[in-house]
């Protein structure tokens, strides 16, 4: 595992640690560069128009196609790292 993934998974697995839970807009970024890291770009079908949440989490992880994975686990990282602090 490369270390840029390690710190990924460790990214992962310390923000489980938070002693408060983010607002709606922080947890819908989270999410959204968590996926973009972890699997690229969206590749699933939109979720059904009453599913709020399910098209919150689609249409977050939609605005960064195009994103290297790369550079999404860099953000993410990062927004933990912040949160944490």
């Amino acid at each position: 595992m490369n270390d840029l993934r390690h710190e990924f998974v460790q990214a992962s697995e310390d923000i489980q640690r938070l002693g408060r839970r983010p607002d709606n807009d922080t947890l819908l970024k989270l999410y959204a560069l968590y996926k973009q890291g972890s699997e690229g770009d969206v590749h699933s079908n939109q979720p059904g128009f009453f599913d709020f949440v399910g098209t919150a989490k689609y249409e977050a992880w939609a605005q960064l196609r195009g994103l290297p994975t790369d550079e999404a686990m860099r953000r993410y990282i990062a927004l933990v790292h912040e949160l944490l602090s």
